[in-house]
């Protein structure tokens, strides 16, 4: 038998450049007898090797040439399950592709640590108008101008049609096409860490999209029998689960190796179902460190569930990843600002307690009965990093689950939305935008897929189904609204930055409280035991920031009507000793849209001012103001022992 040349793949599969041999393939397909390479220039036959992989050189084959897969012997041929790029789409040939092609300039860049960010959801389809790479990367001075750390980018892996969430990816190692080349992502990686920013990769490990999806035609061994809410499961631990695992694995290490990216966003974690001894999070997380090289990075869980031992150390029993979404934050917020309580929101009030209890504490359900379910939901959340959980009042799913995609300033008033910014930006948690909602975007956001029309009418099918527990959208026009023409949908959703001028003042509240966020010594402190709160009244709470030297923060947040205090026994709104508050900034100021924001603490009493947030900070008094006030507290006390002596 000829011996085959040496040469060491950076991946387990796919197409890789072996310079001076040509281009090596190898795949995994147990259940055949023969593969072939078939390129443009003729068929090669790959040699089978144990475990059921084929490997094999295509000897003139280069960068850029095409090529498709022939399973014994048929006629029909198909792509690379692990294809780095898919040129005509999922259903077209592979590509191969030089990783080593594109020069990088960050070798500087420090990485993500977990504390200090600032998150940003992007859907690169929809950011710009030309919804590419490229155009995309224009904004990134601007978005360092905001006060941008990190952009968490909507799923990439090519997916059929021309336009989509990403969420229904078939090709997990190829780009998609649709926003540009593979070396036009990382010249966005590039460009975004020359900036100051890091990219952070939503990927959807729990199912494949079911268009364009080939895998079973290698392997069918790459899912399990048992189905989840969105399809096919992926066999993590059933017979001829290794490969697959290696597979997953490897393409979380991929993407933070070749494409430089500070971390990566697992979806639906609760839906990626193993019972093995090591679950496939914990490897997924370790390869992806391994990949970064001692760069520190990201790994962030979406998880319903609200499952803590994700991000716990690998010695406390947890999975070792980084952050959680809270949705319980995102809940509470949006009954505080709407008064909605239907479907999952109907366990949330709103109230000032539970926005406390989220900033202070990360998750508000952790272990307790959760109705809406009628079980457990949550696990403990105490001695976590408050900085591990992701805090948000918008995000893609809970934007377009309004069904007609309405963001969040079109549910509730103006007032009410920058108090809830304040509260966003400045708690310990770590804060997330969804793109546009910095400048109160007028675009909505919008579910839309391309998909055959058959695949649509049991997709919309879905969705209308899904929000009928919502009785508020039961409107005359649901039906209408759910089968939106996609294309109509899509376009609806691209945003507009002429906003940011038309809607000037949200955008410069944004970019004030992000700064304070960076600037401000107290603030930017995201230990626990750093805040304090308390509950002022039915729609009101106090944040109290302890800061070193008595250089506190106090964050009063009223979405209800003004409130007067006279006296004010709470403990928290007593100022540093020898101290008095002065006003940092007021929501409700006129270059925020308000009408002013007025003095807070009065010889009168305190005045909270309604649908209104202000942030204080402790000062020295004017001179001789103690000395006057000794004076007018003696002149008191003497005036009350008259009126008692006269009575």
């Amino acid at each position: 038998m000829k011996q085959m040349p040496e040469f060491a793949r950076r991946l387990p599969v796919g197409a890789e450049i072996a310079p001076g041999l040509g281009v090596h393939f190898r795949v995994w397909a147990p259940r055949r007898r023969r593969v072939e390479a078939v390129l443009e220039t003729g068929a090669v036959t790959l040699a089978p090797e144990p475990g059921g992989y084929f490997s094999g050189f295509a000897r003139n084959a280069a960068a850029g040439a095409l090529y498709r897969f022939r399973l014994d012997g048929r006629a029909a041929l198909f792509p690379d399950p692990a294809s780095r790029f898919q040129p005509d789409g999922p259903h077209g040939p592979s590509q191969v592709i030089d990783p080593g092609a594109f020069t990088w300039t960050d070798a500087g860049w420090p990485g993500l640590a977990l504390e200090g960010q600032v998150l940003y959801e992007m859907h690169i389809g929809t950011f710009t108008r030309q919804g590419t790479w490229a155009a995309a990367a224009e904004q990134l001075p601007e978005l360092a101008s905001l006060g941008i750390t990190a952009i968490e980018v909507m799923p990439v892996a090519d997916f059929a049609g021309a336009f989509g969430w990403g969420y229904d990816g078939v090709d997990l190692f190829a780009p998609t096409r649709l926003y540009g080349k593979p070396d036009d992502f990382r010249r966005f990686v590039d460009r975004a860490h020359a900036a100051g920013i890091g990219v952070v990769l939503d990927v959807v490990y729990n199912h494949l999209g079911p268009d364009g999806n080939y895998l079973k035609e290698f392997a069918a061994d790459y899912f399990s029998p048992v189905a989840n809410d969105w399809g096919e499961q992926i066999n993590f631990d059933g017979p001829n689960s290794g490969p697959v695992r290696e597979f997953y694995v490897s393409n979380a290490a991929y993407w933070i190796s070749e494409f430089h990216l500070d971390g990566l966003r697992l979806d639906a974690t609760q839906a990626i179902a193993d019972n093995s001894q090591t679950h496939i999070l914990v490897e997924i997380g370790r390869a992806a460190r391994r990949a970064a090289g001692g760069r520190p990075i990201l790994l962030i869980c979406e998880n319903e569930p609200q499952h803590t031992r994700m991000i716990r150390p690998f010695e406390e029993g947890g999975y070792g990843l980084d952050m959680l979404w809270n949705d319980d934050f995102h809940h509470s917020a949006k009954v505080a600002l709407t008064g909605r309580r239907e479907a999952y929101y109907s366990d949330y009030l709103g109230t000032p307690q539970e926005l406390i209890s989220a900033v202070r504490h990360g998750y508000l359900f952790q272990g307790q009965i959760y109705a809406w379910q009628g079980k457990r939901r949550g696990q403990p959340s105490f001695g976590l990093p408050l900085a591990a959980f992701v805090n948000y009042i918008q995000n893609h799913d809970q934007i377009a689950n309004t069904a007609r995609g309405h963001r969040i300033h079109a549910l509730t008033s103006p007032g009410r939305l920058r108090a809830m910014t304040a509260l966003l930006l400045l708690a310990p948690g770590t804060p997330m935008l969804f793109q546009g909602q910095e400048f109160a975007a007028a675009t909505p956001f919008l579910y839309f897929a391309d998909h055959k029309p058959e695949l649509m009418r049991a997709i919309f099918e879905g969705r209308a189904d899904f929000m009928r527990q919502f009785p508020s959208l039961r409107a005359p026009d649901m039906d209408g609204t759910l089968t939106i023409e996609p294309r109509t949908a899509f376009r609806k959703s691209v945003l507009d930055f002429a906003d940011r001028v038309r809607n000037a003042p949200m955008y410069r509240l944004h970019r004030d409280l992000l700064r304070l966020r960076r600037e401000d010594a107290t603030i930017r402190l995201q230990r626990p035991g750093a805040l304090e709160g308390a509950v002022l009244g039915p729609e009101a709470l106090v944040l109290r920031w302890f800061g070193d030297k008595n250089d506190d923060r106090l964050l009063l947040v009223n979405l209800g009507p003004d409130l007067h205090f006279n006296p004010a026994p709470e403990p928290l709104l007593a100022p540093p000793y020898d101290k008095r508050w002065e006003k940092l900034l007021g929501t409700d100021d006129e270059v925020y849209g308000g009408i002013g924001t007025p003095k807070v603490e009065t010889r009168a009493g305190w005045v909270l001012p309604g649908h209104a947030a202000v942030l204080m900070r402790p000062v020295d008094p004017p001179p001789d103001t103690l000395q006057r006030e000794w004076l007018l507290e003696q002149e008191t006390i003497a005036l009350r022992k008259r009126e008692k002596q006269d009575a």
